[in-house]
């Protein structure tokens, strides 16, 4: 049996992923990245091997994505997370036509074929308003665990206008003014859901979305926000078989496959 790796280095959480020769994934890994890039790829992809019960000599292929891909010391090559995030969506969800992925520092829409090339894109990395790192910092303002933050802000009998969508400084300050004037917590969530939500419908119709459209990233377990996202389109995302946040590394091992493949029938 060959087996192909993706190791997707994110700015806030990095993921391995192992695929075997029929494209099914055998194992996987999530860690924090934390300062050292290099050893958060290291290490997601050690503890990938562990939990799959594999040695390193069983992996023909290894590619990294994500913004810290050129870490990825270890591996045979680099693939852009645009790439790599259309080629996993469409593996978690095969029907999808328009991706929205959601990280910690960027967001992007992207339009796939039904084989999971990219058809276009676009992308908002100005500010950390639309992204994962927006809502940790509201999130820590509140003391709220990153896990409750969703299902929180749609507690409110009645949906409270947005905070700024432009900026997480602006933002912040909005929400620590909202608490001075006796807000509850899960209503200042939801101002702050409802804005990362339409900062995002924006972004998405900037490029076009067709119907059936999905959300990988870690905000894509934000149920607030993924509501708020569906709410405002009229579509409902379609539901993923695994994992959100591992799209990128599925993406990037579909891709080492597709290369052990090739060297294969070239011998």
């Amino acid at each position: 049996m060959a087996y192909a790796a993706g190791v997707d280095v994110g700015s806030t959480q990095t993921k391995a992923v192992i695929v075997d020769e029929s494209g099914q994934i055998v194992s996987r890994s999530l860690i924090d990245t934390g300062a050292n890039v290099v050893k958060a790829a290291e290490k997601a992809y050690q503890v990938c091997l562990l939990n799959g019960n594999l040695r390193e000599e069983e992996v023909e292929y290894i590619v990294g994505t994500g913004y810290g891909r050129y870490r990825v010391t270890f591996g045979n090559t680099q693939i852009t997370e645009i790439s790599c995030h259309a080629r996993g969506a469409v593996n978690m969800f095969p029907k999808t036509r328009t991706v929205l992925d959601m990280g910690g520092q960027d967001t992007k829409a992207i339009r796939v074929r039904p084989n999971g090339e990219v058809l276009d894109f676009c992308m908002n990395d100005k500010c950390a308003a639309g992204t994962g790192r927006g809502m940790e910092v509201m999130a820590d303002l509140l003391a709220v665990p990153i896990e409750d933050v969703g299902a929180m802000s749609l507690d409110v009998e009645e949906e409270p206008p947005p905070v700024s969508s432009t900026c997480v400084i602006f933002a912040k300050s909005e929400a620590t003014g909202l608490l001075r004037k006796g807000w509850p917590k899960k209503k200042v969530l939801a101002a702050y859901c409802a804005a990362m939500a339409h900062r995002v419908v924006t972004l998405l119709e900037r490029m076009g979305v067709e119907k059936d459209f999905a959300i990988t990233g870690g905000i894509g377990k934000n149920i607030g926000v993924v509501r708020r996202i569906e709410n405002e389109l009229g579509i409902t995302g379609l539901t993923p078989k695994f994992d959100t946040q591992i799209a990128g590394g599925v993406g990037a091992a579909l891709f080492a496959k597709a290369v052990v493949e090739k060297e294969r029938k070239a011998a």
